[in-house]
């Protein structure tokens, strides 16, 4: 059998994992949710990944649960104990993740991207919850973390009629960063990563782990959190590389410690 995820390299910093059941509309079963927490943990104990990007092979990023497993009664062989649905939604990622969405991303499927940093989306794209349809519940995180990406009231409307966000008018609304010609999410999201990844990545990841508090923390949390990262930064030799490089006039040369 086929391994339903790849993992490959986007040159020297950048993971791109893919769901790889196109057959099943990448619908998550029990093997990709399995093999998806493998890439997690693998990419994050991979020093040299700076950035990941999640894509789906073919039309469609990813249509939620297989359903076929659901009506069978097997629905929590869906999540993992550490990641939660499809071994990913509540998986602990230091590292930023880049959601590549072409065609519907719906369900399990939205609230993956959802569970991402980032979200670069083609323009045939679309979003939605659609699990009261099916007399079930968003409950990988689609019931808070959509409310939080956009407008509440935008969001109550969606997860209430389980209807789709298309893609250019969730790009309006901030839930996705960059809106891609047709078939070019992927290419948009690796170049969003190599970006990401030229950056010092101990500062990155200080960087995103405080900002990733800051729905659910108060003010003087975060003055706490932030004050933290900042300990942590600069004692690490590149906190020193970065204004050596600058006075030099020569591209900074990070090694993550």
């Amino acid at each position: 059998m086929a391994d339903p995820i790849r993992v490959a390299r986007a040159g020297d910093h950048v993971a791109v994992v893919i769901l790889d059941r196109p057959q099943a509309r990448n619908a998550v079963d029990p093997a990709l949710a399995r093999a998806l927490a493998r890439a997690v943990v693998e990419t994050e104990a991979d020093d040299a990944v700076r950035a990941v990007v999640l894509a789906g092979e073919g039309p469609v990023f990813c249509a939620g649960a297989d359903l076929t497993v659901i009506a069978a009664g097997r629905a929590d062989d869906l999540w993992t104990e550490a990641g939660g649905f499809a071994g990913f939604v509540h998986a602990p990622r230091a590292k930023p993740w880049i959601a590549a969405v072409e065609g519907p991303a719906l369900a399990g499927g939205c609230e993956i991207a959802l569970a991402c940093d980032l979200i670069v989306a083609g323009e045939g794209a679309s979003f939605g919850l659609p699990e009261v349809t099916r007399g079930l519940v968003a409950a990988a995180g689609g019931l808070y973390r959509l409310p939080r990406a956009l407008p509440q009231r935008i969001a109550l409307e969606l997860i209430l009629t389980g209807g789709r966000l298309e893609a250019a008018r969730a790009h309006a609304l901030g839930l996705v960063n960059r809106l891609a010609p047709q078939g070019r999410a992927r290419d948009e999201a690796l170049a969003l990563a190599r970006v990401i990844a030229g950056n010092a990545p101990l500062a990155v990841r200080e960087s995103l782990g405080v900002a990733r508090l800051a729905p659910d923390s108060n003010e003087a949390g975060l003055r706490e959190a932030s004050a933290a990262a900042r300990a942590r930064v600069q004692a690490s030799e590149d906190y020193r590389e970065g204004p050596r490089a600058f006075v030099e006039k020569r591209p900074p040369r990070w090694t993550g410690r």
